[in-house]
């Protein structure tokens, strides 16, 4: 954001007096300029007048009871199964009133006004009851597709939507999970007087309110800290969020406020406090982005889309005026391929929008610069649960989060060039060099180590290439709306908080491109997804009341599905105790229960095991041990469901293996060659029959130097007979029983404990420890400088072993380029 200006002399000073004088003045003046315009402009927020679309439009919803208290459970929708929605794509539109009959006959005795509904839907669909045509097709399921179909949908267009792996399996799982405006972007409006990132920052703040408004329980507010170092960035960095504050006009956000040093040590405790002079506070919105895109997906069914995951489009087909017309579909679950008809054709493939572009046009040029941006996940200790800190001059300039997240801690994002890839991959010199900058902004006491990241994702950003930027940094995140002269609609670039709109302004130019005729206009700005009716922030209370579970259960299931968290929890099997009643979790860690493995079957079109894992419970992101440990569970009941064989459960478990690879797993037999020895991948090995001593299992006098040390990802640093060891051998220099022993004797402790460590390490980590220099070593700093031998022998074996296995075998790490033709992801 407010990045940090030089000031050393006078003439520094006086520069920078001027550079904050206007910088602050082009700010204040730039947002009440757009606060006026807001004021004039912005929609009312009531919606009591709003005239939602007609419910003949969801021919899959239930019949309205307007009459009922929207916080009472409802009646437990299902949308159709993903046969039938293969099978409407097939037969085209004019198979829906055929399977929804067959759905009626069979609930009819038991919905009460079903009849009435559905003679009501066959009404309006009996003009096209012989169609076979589509209006549009989509290509891609993520944020931007998704929100394609829901606006198109609610428009009461035919539509369709596929996607070749699994909804949000691509960027939009992969996000900083902000709903944001884009302070950065306001900082670069002013400074470089750019009247389009001044544009794209409004849009955003704009857009950030509708995605609060209408998915209440997947997003919400999140304060966010600038720590401050220096005097004379109070001013800069409080008229800075006060721009911000304006600029967002009135839309129920909290306002900034600055904290004395003080209370933001009290609000962040982990915070460093040398030279700390005070904090900005300034809010932004936060969100679940998987579960956002499902609640997207189901609420396009709601209103009458057609949508289906792990179908790909492998050709566009053109009539005789070279005009695009459909596309050949396969069903990569059954291998089946088949036809269908569309009068218009949406590409809104994210990253891999040039290679459907391509199917449509060999020769074409790219207009995607793929960006990589990698996060990691670290323990919730590294923050408070309520606020976040933003690093807004890191050493190479760029912007670092660090965010509270789903009971985690989230960090990130590095932004570099790359390539396009279906798995990208994280590499270490991403990781180490986020968690240097996390580093720099915690107390000592907060010991930043390898061994704590849970997970680690790399996400490709599809932004629009600027041809006079020489780097991604230059790149604005805008969108593009690109027609070929096929008429295949691309859109591209964007960013999650900007999804809405740029649905409706692709919506609106499809409209005109392919003549089409929708019943009503753009409402998304007011519908509100599955889920959000009956939401309140207490409904979680009634679900510990009437289900007797856990109140983190219940709280993250109200959370997670909103008002159709009682459909979840009617799936939880008794827990055989007392209390809680229901709910068994599938991890002790986490709150995710067994219930909701079943209704992602059933209601989420979640067809495998890294769905659930990934998109459906968000475990593999926020833990990939605790992913890989709950793995056979998940298999196990979705084989119940899916009724899976033994060969497919072992598919199944292998590919998932593979997935969390790609999220941060260790290294391990899944990753490497299997005729590499099992020291290469972390196994305890032996010499001469005998276990290797403490210091040769980290690669020290008696190791091979070719084994990967556990401790390098284990969060605790030491295990209880290392504890054993240090202890005794500790008390026994400590004759006096003081707790003390002298500085000279540490030499003779690690001769007993066989090791042999070169001086300058040892004293570089004793310096970093600071133990007062008083020259006596309590039993704790003792346990510091073995915990800094630890660490040190560990990066060296692990760095050894990767060089040895390379060298072995090209390995993908998800990282090099690959072929990309094919459909997936979303913007």
């Amino acid at each position: 954001m407010w990045r940090r200006i030089p000031a050393t002399g006078a003439r520094h000073a006086t520069s920078f007096g001027r550079k904050a004088a206007y910088a602050t003045a082009g700010a204040t003046t730039l947002a009440l300029t757009g606060y006026y315009y807001n004021l004039q402009q912005r929609r009312s927020l009531d919606d009591d007048n709003f005239e939602y679309p007609p419910h003949s439009s969801m021919i899959y919803l239930e019949p309205q009871q307007a009459s009922r208290d929207p916080t009472r459970p409802h009646a437990f929708w299902a949308p159709p199964s993903r046969d039938e929605m293969i099978r409407m794509l097939q037969e085209g539109p004019g198979a829906i009133k055929d399977i929804i009959a067959a759905k009626e006959k069979a609930s009819s005795s038991a919905t009460p006004g079903g009849s009435d509904s559905i003679a009501v839907a066959q009404a309006d669909d009996s003009k096209d009851e012989e169609s076979d045509v589509f209006d549009l097709l989509i290509i891609g399921g993520g944020a931007t597709g998704a929100g394609c179909a829901v606006d198109a949908a609610t428009r009461g267009l035919k539509v369709a939507m596929v996607e070749r792996d699994d909804f949000s399996s691509g960027t939009s799982s992969r996000s900083t999970k902000l709903v944001h405006g884009g302070v950065r972007y306001l900082e670069k409006a002013v400074h470089e007087l750019d009247i389009e990132q001044y544009k794209l920052v409004k849009e955003a703040l704009n857009e950030r309110a509708n995605f609060l408004k209408i998915a209440p329980y997947l997003s919400y507010q999140l304060p966010i800290m600038l720590p401050i170092y220096k005097w004379w960035q109070v001013p800069y960095y409080w008229a800075g969020s006060k721009a911000y504050d304006l600029l967002a006009g009135h839309q129920g956000m909290e306002s900034s406020y600055f904290l004395s040093r003080g209370k933001a040590l009290e609000a962040f405790p982990m915070l460093k406090n040398d030279r700390l002079v005070g904090a900005m506070v300034y809010y932004d919105g936060q969100h679940n982005d998987s579960r956002m895109n499902v609640a997207l997906g189901l609420t396009a069914v709601q209103y009458g889309a057609v949508i289906t995951n792990h179908v790909e489009v492998t050709e566009l087909h053109k009539d005789a005026n070279n005009r695009l017309c459909g596309a050949r579909l396969k069903d990569n679950l059954s291998g089946k391929e088949f036809n269908i008809k569309a009068k218009g054709i949406i590409n809104a493939t994210g990253p891999f929008t040039d290679g459907i572009r391509q199917l449509d046009d060999p020769s074409i040029q790219s207009i995607v610069s793929p960006s990589a941006g990698v996060h990691i996940i670290l323990p919730n200790y590294y923050s408070p649960g309520n606020m976040g800190l933003l690093d807004p001059a890191t050493s190479d300039g760029r912007v670092i989060f660090f965010l509270p997240w789903q009971g985690n801690t989230i960090a990130g994002t590095t932004d570099s060039a790359t390539e396009v890839t279906q798995n990208p991959m994280a590499t270490e010199e991403e990781i180490n060099w986020i968690l240097g900058e996390v580093k720099n902004y915690l107390h000592p006491d907060v010991k930043v180590r390898r061994g704590d990241v849970l997970a680690a994702w790399s996400g490709i950003r599809p932004l629009v290439r600027d041809p006079s930027a020489k780097s991604t940094e230059g790149l604005v995140r805008n969108h593009m709306i690109n027609v070929s002269a096929s008429g295949l609609l691309t859109i591209a670039g964007g960013k999650w908080t900007t999804y809405r709109a740029m649905a409706s302004e692709t919506i609106d130019k499809a409209i005109k491109e392919f003549k089409l005729e929708p019943s009503r206009g753009c409402s998304t700005d007011r519908v509100k997804l599955i889920g959000s009716h009956g939401y309140s922030k207490t409904m979680f209370i009634r679900l510990i009341q009437q289900f007797g579970l856990e109140t983190e259960i219940a709280q993250h299931l109200a959370n997670s599905y909103g008002d159709r968290a009682w459909a979840v929890a009617s799936l939880a099997h008794s827990t055989g105790r007392r209390w809680p009643v229901f709910g068994r979790r599938i991890s002790g860690q986490y709150p995710y229960i067994e219930a909701e493995i079943r209704y992602a079957v059933r209601r989420e079109y979640a067809c495998t095991a890294v769905d659930v894992l990934a998109r459906r419970l968000r475990l593999a992101f926020l833990n990939v041990h605790a992913a890989l440990d709950a793995l056979p569970r998940v298999v196990e009941i979705m084989a119940e469901e899916l009724h899976w064989d033994q060969a497919r459960q072992i598919k199944e478990t292998e590919d998932a293996k593979k997935f969390l690879t790609t999220m941060g797993l260790p290294v391990s037999p899944i990753a490497y060659p299997t005729n590499v020895p099992d020291a290469a991948v972390g196994h305890a090995t032996t010499e001469g029959g005998e276990h290797k001593s403490f210091w040769g299992r980290l690669g020290g006098k008696s190791s091979t130097g070719s084994s990967v040390p556990d401790s390098f990802y284990s969060r605790a640093q030491f295990n209880p007979e290392e504890l054993a060891e240090f202890h005794k051998v500790f008390g026994a220099l400590d004759k006096d029983g003081d707790g003390h022993i002298d500085g000279q004797d540490l030499g003779e402790v690690l001769k007993n404990l066989d090791m042999q460590v070169d001086a300058q390490v040892l004293q570089s980590i004793i310096d970093e420890v600071d133990m007062d220099n008083s020259g006596a070593i309590e039993f704790n700093e003792f346990l510091e400088v073995m915990g800094g031998l630890k660490e040190h022998a560990s990066r060296s074996a692990f760095s050894k072993i990767v060089v040895h296995v390379e060298n072995q075998r090209d390995i993908d790490y998800g990282i090099k380029a690959k072929t990309t033709d094919r459909s997936g992801g979303g913007a």
